[in-house]
């Protein structure tokens, strides 16, 4: 079975836990309140912070009142932009990225599979956004 890594769920997490945030004003946070809302190790978050931060999804706000912030608002993060950070390219299988990975590709049927599922799959996360994962949470917790 095909899994997203504890890095992927966790950093898509800590991204809602700041849009939501964001959507109250977009209020700075600090990783520590992120770990204990989120039951997310500090270290941790600490480590995905920082792709998010190269890949300008997040930006850091130093002094009093600082913390972490969305770079941009929500509805204008897909899902495929935080995957793609913190996982790398939306492909099941090496060959779908990298065609010098494999010399069969011109003669393997499965590739064809691979090929049109992670396209997909790609196509699902690039069609949702952090303003969806805020709607969605909402339905699910309605006293947030």
């Amino acid at each position: 079975m095909i899994r997203l890594s504890t890095k992927g769920r966790y950093g898509t997490r800590l991204m809602l836990n700041l849009a939501h945030h964001y959507d109250n004003g977009n209020e700075s946070v600090i990783l520590k309140n992120v770990s204990h809302e989120e039951d997310i190790s500090i270290r941790y978050l600490e480590q995905i912070i920082i792709p998010l931060k190269i890949n300008k999804l997040v930006k850091s706000i130093r002094g009093a009142g600082g913390g972490y912030t969305l770079s941009r608002s929500p509805s204008k993060i897909k899902l495929s932009d935080i995957l793609e950070a913190l996982e790398g390219p939306c492909c099941l299988v090496e060959c779908v990225d990298d065609e010098d990975y494999c010399d069969r590709i011109p003669t393997c049927a499965t590739h064809e599979i691979w090929e049109k599922a992670s396209h997909m799959l790609k196509n699902f996360f690039e069609s949702t956004s952090l303003q969806d994962l805020i709607e969605i949470s909402r339905k699910k917790n309605p006293e947030t």
